[in-house]
């Protein structure tokens, strides 16, 4: 009766460890493009990745526009891409906070105030969150929606252009999920 029992808890030890959502995982949603959601999202990535956890970042619609690259400029884009382009901010350090902005003092009171009080920067924690092993994913049906290239995409060492699909493997091998 006790091999029996062994046995047993061995089996379901097992069927539990491969249900979806146990593994040491975070999978974030990030579709905000202002600065204080993407500064959420990026404490929260490089937090859990410090903590050893694998993290997967799915950059979609406004929040894609954080990943731009301001230094480069691309060609061959129709009227509608072109006019998405002139209308989101062109990288990270273009965004406006999602409340008090007040045309932009707002947003420069938080930045020098998280530099007095030592807070890393959005910049610093997209450095961090590389160096870390954070993953990137951009949906590509929003790159297609807003004429973005992957060319004109931010130099990142875990940066991919993928589907709905992919985010949602991730986020069902994932442990924690989130949406910002």
């Amino acid at each position: 009766m006790n091999g029996n029992f062994e046995k047993e808890l061995t089996d379901l030890k097992t069927q539990v460890g491969s249900l979806p959502g146990t593994g040491n995982k975070l999978t974030m949603v990030v579709l905000s493009g202002s600065l204080d959601k993407q500064l959420a999202a990026m404490i929260i990535a490089t937090g859990a990745a410090a903590m050893g956890q694998k993290v997967v970042l799915f950059f979609t619609f406004w929040g894609t526009a954080a990943l731009r690259d301001p230094n480069k400029k691309v060609g061959g884009k129709n009227l509608i891409s072109r006019m998405f382009g002139m209308m989101l901010p062109k990288g990270r350090n273009r965004l406006k906070l999602s409340q008090m902005h007040m045309a932009g003092m707002g947003t420069a009171m938080l930045k020098g105030l998280m530099k007095k009080k030592n807070v890393a920067s959005l910049d610093q924690l997209y450095e961090v969150a590389g160096q870390l092993g954070v993953e990137i994913k951009i949906c590509e049906m929003t790159m297609d929606l807003m004429g973005f290239k992957r060319e004109e995409m931010m130099n990142y060492p875990n940066l991919e252009v993928c589907g709905v699909a992919t985010m949602l493997a991730h986020a069902r091998e994932s442990s924690m999920q989130f949406f910002i």
